[in-house]
């Protein structure tokens, strides 16, 4: 492995923005790995409709933590954080860790932390689950209201994927979800030198790329990808069933849309995520380098080859 005085590159940017290209570029030129920090693309049944790295693209340079999780697995930002520690342990020494992906939580655990967050046992999140059958998610926003109104302030009511997460630690525990964000474990990279950069490319032009690239994974198999997902009859409020375009092309299967209705249900959904991903990353990680796509690489090189330049650490 090459010696920068670096312990890890981290890439992020809204989706379509070119970060897995950048991410075997720079591992090619640096003796890196690749590794995922994308909340989707962890699951095995989904290599097409979350744009994971192809097999050829893989072959390019080493990856890790890409399709390693059945759909059937609730998994969470605590797990993946154990599953990048464990990758960071092996290529210690001989690989230079590159994070690529879109979800800012994970990035933010990795370089802050993670609150202590209680797990929920499998019988309350299933009697939780069963309860919530039948109910609208602005139902359920009223009810969490009733219980954890403090953390009802800050969750959308259209949010249900969270709110019934704070359900879930109420009942879990009988506290309000906030009660445990003081406690903070430390990220894995909270003491290392890194460089940080968000690809920022143009909102009308990332909006265009957003739409084709739908378009094109309909015709690398999507469809068929999702509709033996959906064979599997998976709970439908797992992650993996709520991915971008999974709905919506679920729908047309069952017959309650139309095909065209579907495809721009997941190019809306999509659009309006990598919205809020410009957002959330403005807000939760401002000392991130903010690049143009196509400058990304000569960024990180630069960051690299000037001495008056220090990468910084994990930690604000």
């Amino acid at each position: 492995m090459k010696e920068f005085g670096i312990g890890a590159v981290l890439i992020a940017g809204p989706t379509a923005s070119g970060k897995s290209a950048l991410g075997i570029k720079l591992a090619r030129e640096l003796d890196g790995v690749v590794i995922n920090a994308d909340s989707m693309q962890v699951y095995r049944d989904l290599r097409v409709i979350t744009a994971r790295p192809t097999p050829e693209e893989e072959a390019e340079a080493p990856h890790r933590l890409y399709g390693h999780v059945d759909a059937a697995v609730n998994f969470s930002v605590g797990r993946y954080v154990a599953d990048a520690v464990e990758v960071l342990r092996e290529v210690q020494g001989r690989k230079l860790p590159i994070f690529v992906g879109g979800t800012g939580l994970y990035f933010k655990a990795l370089t802050e932390g993670l609150s202590d967050m209680p797990p929920v046992p499998d019988e309350v999140r299933e009697q939780v689950r069963r309860n919530s059958e039948g109910l609208e998610t602005p139902e359920l926003h009223r009810l969490l209201t009733e219980r954890d109104p403090e953390t009802a302030r800050t969750l959308r009511p259209s949010d249900r994927l969270r709110v019934q997460r704070a359900l879930e630690i109420f009942a879990a525990t009988g506290r309000p979800l906030a009660s445990f964000h003081g406690a903070r474990q430390p990220g894995p990279l909270a003491e290392v030198p890194v460089i940080k950069l968000f690809l920022a490319p143009d909102r009308d032009e990332l909006r265009r790329r957003i739409d084709a690239r739908f378009l094109a994974m309909m015709d690398q198999g999507a469809l068929d990808e999702v509709g033996t997902l959906g064979e599997r009859n998976l709970d439908p409020m797992l992650p993996a069933m709520r991915a971008h375009g999974v709905p919506g092309l679920l729908a047309y299967l069952r017959g309650e849309i139309p095909l065209d209705e579907a495809i721009a249900k997941g190019q809306g959904d999509t659009r309006r995520y990598a919205k809020r991903q410009f957002t959330w990353f403005r807000h939760q990680l401002p000392d991130w380098q903010w690049v143009a796509p196509e400058t990304g690489f000569e960024a990180v090189m630069e960051r690299l080859n000037a001495p008056a330049s220090r990468p910084t650490s994990g930690r604000r």
